[in-house]
């Protein structure tokens, strides 16, 4: 048994909303082996992870999962359930999981949930499957593994996991965030979030923000610096100075009056901090530990707090006291420490709550000063201090005085922050007790700061060991988004087999005229503010979290393709509005889909993530479409249902509209928007760009679906209009029905790849030029299934009566000549005198279909790549337009649309494409 492969699912997926990852498993010899085929395997498994007893599987209810392992199941199912307890005992807290067959015998689909602040680059969810197969062999083998075994491989996963998880500030700042709605995106293993959307997202980096300022931390990273510009400002700071020797050290020690503090001029997390120095010779040392400038300063008496600024308020404080331990009369210090350091909050650096204790030789100085080393055994209730400062980074622990500070404290603080002139500050006091005032200033000061922190640390504030926690988190999130902003602009995802290219495009320009700043994402690229910016096919989740990310964005418009949800699950959780233009027959066969239910189940997750009070645009001409209002996990009763389409008596639309609902749809020879009763025109059906008159109608649909979107992400409908006039589609959508003349024969160039497409695009030409004056050039993808390919062919075949065939350059995994032997094969079948001809490559293709056609007729081109594709038309002087022919037929299609009330349905002979 082994895994082939691992994908993660970076958003919400067709098996759950949050992240997952899909690992391939092949199980190798014990493929169609069940757990009852292996005698003692059950037991000998629950004794290596007893938790498994507790698994619900599908039963709901605990010991459903032994049930499973009693009653015989395989074993990828087994290995799934051991990753989930595995992870558990690492304190991943994680509960889903899922296993289903793959596209061939032996092999599984291992889906696993990760969870949500984990770094989209961590090796975690591998490293846990990989160790759950091993221990799952190990079983079926009739040993298992020890319990020492299965120790050290736990603890060496749950390092691993701890080094790449967020630390507790960068946590608590996600938290508060979620639960804001705001969204959330981590940058690999870092610290670094993006909070929001587009020009209302924020960037933090631990305590620090996007608007933190950078001349600030670099006055709080100089200690010298801080001292003295709050020293001007008559702040009550320790007095001293800074040192570049050791003789100056000692100067110092000689003018202040021992005791003093040496700590390095830009040092942090109190790091080589020597306290309570009081001989030239311990300053030397300390001086000669640090090496290069120093800042001595008089030692200040009292209690060593931390006070959180942040913008300007006062929001947390913690008295922080230093590592120690208490006797008992028996164990030794050292003892004493590792019962300390076995609190489970305690871990190494600062991803956990609290830090362990190091017995290294600051600790053993501290206790020589006191007559102790680590092999001493304190007296019951003893205190033995083991450190100088109290960072909790160095094992320190905290109490919470918030509702302690005294006014005067909490002024000072806040104008300390404004001083160094940071959004959220750290600032450390010496004072008898916070809950007085600040005492005088002057030469002999007893009390002041002595430090400002920028990135200051927050978890003695989120758990002190005393006190009441601070939601501190929550606190700077309020701070960078006031008012109760969740920081997300207007988006809309769109999906759907044809058409959606178009609605992507038709949808931005909409927005566009009404003054916001698009981000766009499709097929042919990213796009920002009407400037492609990366040309790719970018309908998956990266191309989304690009235009999300960026910060000129007002609205997003995503076009959302199969593949990458289902390779990469959503680049967003929750979108403003949803577009389902049709779901038909296409790309069966691949990624584990085997019908058009299963490509329904896929889509229908644009659907399900639209929010509550959000608005699903979804296509009523199209059956499978309607059937995805009904979904439980739509929720279509929580969101505003928008029907558009062609037919305007279909019963569906019908009802909606008698209930007082909302359509876009085609009446009279107009696109209207219909309400109840109501009917407000929007624009002719005779001009709508790129619907050459109505004879495509599935432009039309699209159209409407543009609108429809447009309109609930506020656009407003007097101007929907003249900004659809201003729609240039040889220009905004090219190689979508994008019409050329060559000479006296006009070139129609679309990306029709499948039965509905073609069909749609066929009609289109024959309204225009007839039946018998089409030639078309035609290259389908070789990654369809073949009945898929031989219904593409029947609709050729139905279509015309000259047909070029040549193969993508990207043959896709076929041979050559294979795909175009059987589209022929199926054509020739259908209509035995069929003219086919064969080409190799696109160029002899459309060569090819221009001779064959005659004076005034049409050639479709269907295309793998529009650039090379644009760039050889080129080459061949192809202009826009398509001359007589086609504007006569426009020309009597006006007439027809605009005097037949139900052209949409004496138009809709073949399938269409919206």
């Amino acid at each position: 048994m082994k895994i082939e492969s691992l994908r993660r699912l970076r958003g919400p997926n067709v098996y759950l909303s949050r992240p997952a990852v899909v690992a391939r498993v092949d199980l190798g010899e014990l493929a169609g082996v069940e757990t009852t085929d292996v005698t003692g395997f059950t037991e000998r498994l629950l004794r290596a992870v007893p938790g498994l007893a507790e698994h619900h599987c599908a039963a709901g209810v605990p010991g459903g999962f032994v049930s499973r392992l009693r009653n015989g199941t395989y074993f990828g199912h087994v290995s799934e359930h051991v990753c989930i307890e595995l992870s558990q005992l690492i304190g991943r807290d994680i509960s889903f999981g899922r296993t289903v067959a793959a596209d061939r015998p032996g092999v599984y689909d291992v889906i696993i949930e990760c969870p949500v602040d984990e770094s989209p680059e961590s090796s975690v969810p591998g490293e846990l499957l990989e160790a759950a197969i091993g221990l799952v062999l190990e079983v079926h083998s009739g040993s298992g593994p020890s319990a020492g075994t299965l120790a050290e491989r736990l603890s060496g996963l749950a390092e691993l996991a701890e080094r790449e998880a967020t630390g507790p500030s960068t946590r608590s700042i996600m938290a508060a965030a979620r639960r804001r709605g705001i969204p959330v995106e981590r940058f690999d293993d870092l610290s670094l979030v993006r909070l929001g959307w587009g020009h209302r997202r924020r960037l933090a980096w631990a305590a620090m923000t996007d608007r933190t300022s950078a001349v600030g931390v670099d006055i709080a990273g100089d200690k010298h610096v801080t001292r003295r510009l709050l020293d001007e400002a008559g702040i009550p700071v320790a007095p001293g100075g800074v040192a570049a020797t050791a003789a100056d050290a000692v100067r110092l020690l000689g003018e202040l009056g021992a005791p003093v503090v040496v700590k390095p001029r830009h040092g942090r997390q109190g790091h080589l901090v020597a306290l309570h120095l009081d001989t030239p010779g311990a300053v030397e040392r300390a001086w000669a530990a640090i090496g290069g400038e120093v800042v001595v300063e008089r030692h200040l008496g009292g209690r060593d707090y931390r006070v959180l600024v942040v913008s300007g308020e006062v929001v947390a404080a913690a008295e922080r006291v230093a590592a120690h331990v208490v006797g008992d009369g028996r164990a030794t210090i050292a003892e004493l420490v590792e019962r300390v350091n076995a609190d489970p909050r305690r871990g190494a650096g600062h991803s956990r709550v609290l830090t362990r204790i190091v017995l290294d030789e600051a600790v053993e100085e501290v206790l020589r000063r006191t007559g102790h080393t680590p092999e001493s055994v304190p007296g019951e209730g003893r205190v033995v201090w083991l450190r100088d400062a109290a960072n909790l980074s160095t094992g320190g622990t905290s109490r919470d005085v918030t509702d302690q500070v005294h006014p005067d404290v909490n002024r000072l603080c806040r104008r300390v922050a404004a001083l160094v002139g940071l959004d959220i500050a750290g600032i450390d006091l010496r004072l008898p007790d916070i809950g007085a005032p600040v005492p005088p200033t002057g030469e002999q000061a007893a009390a002041g700061v002595i430090e400002v922190n920028a990135v200051p640390g927050l978890r003695m504030h989120l758990a002190p060991v005393h006190g009441r926690a601070r939601d501190v988190g929550d606190a700077i999130v309020r701070a960078m988004f006031p008012g109760g902003s969740d920081g997300r602009i207007p988006a809309v995802a769109i999906t759907g087999t044809n058409g959606k290219t178009t609605v992507t495009r038709l949808t931005a320009h909409l927005l566009g005229g009404s003054g916001m700043r698009v981000g766009m994402t499709s097929t042919d690229g990213v796009c920002i503010d009407g400037r492609i910016i990366q040309v790719a096919d970018a309908t998956g989740p990266r191309s989304a979290q690009m235009v999300l990310g960026d910060p000129q964005v007002e609205v997003a418009v995503l076009e959302t393709a199969r593949g990458g949800l289902l390779r990469r699950g959503l680049g967003y959780d929750w979108t403003d509005v949803g577009v389902i233009t049709n779901i038909t027959a296409d790309h069966l066969g691949q990624d584990g889909l085997d019908s058009i239910e299963d490509l329904a189940h896929v889509k229908a997750v644009v659907a399900e993530r639209v929010r509550d009070g959000g608005t699903l645009v979804l296509n009523v001409d199209d059956p499978w479409v309607r059937c995805l209002a009904g979904r439980p996990r739509v929720r279509a009763d929580r969101k505003r249902l928008i029907w558009f389409g062609l037919d305007v008596e279909n019963p569906v639309l019908g009802e909606h509209l008698a209930r007082g609902g909302a359509a876009y749809v085609l009446h009279d020879g107009w696109l209207v928007q219909a309400t109840g009763a109501r009917r407000t025109p929007l624009v002719r059906l005779t001009e709508v760009p790129g619907a050459y008159g109505g004879a495509a109608l599935h432009v039309a649909a699209d159209a409407l679906a543009a609108i429809a979107a447009a309109r609930a992400l506020g656009a407003r409908p007097e101007n929907l209009a003249d900004r659809l006039a201003e729609f240039d589609p040889s220009v905004e959508n090219p190689g979508r029905g994008t019409l050329f003349r060559v000479g006296d024969v006009s070139v129609f160039v679309d990306y029709a790849h499948n039965p509905a497409a073609l069909a749609a695009t066929l009609r289109t030409l024959h309204r225009l030029w007839g039946a018998d004056r089409c030639v078309a050039a035609v290259t389908l993808p070789g990654n369809r299934r073949e009945d898929l390919l031989a219904a593409s062919a029947q609709v050729l075949a139905d279509g015309l009566t000259r047909v070029v065939l040549y193969e993508d350059e990207d043959r896709l995994g076929r041979p050559a000549g294979e795909v175009a032997a059987l589209v022929e094969r199926e054509m020739r079948a259908r209509r035995p005198q069929l003219t086919a001809v064969r080409a190799d490559g696109y160029r002899a293709a459309v060569a090819a279909a221009l001779r064959l056609a005659g004076p005034g007729e049409v050639v479709l081109v269907i295309y793998e790549k529009w650039e090379p594709m644009r760039a050889h038309l080129a080459e061949l002087g192809a202009v826009p337009g398509g001359g007589a022919p086609v504007l006569s037929g426009i020309t009597a299609l006006s007439r027809a649309a605009g005097a037949a009330p139900h052209v949409a349905r004496e138009l809709t002979g073949l399938p269409a494409r919206a």
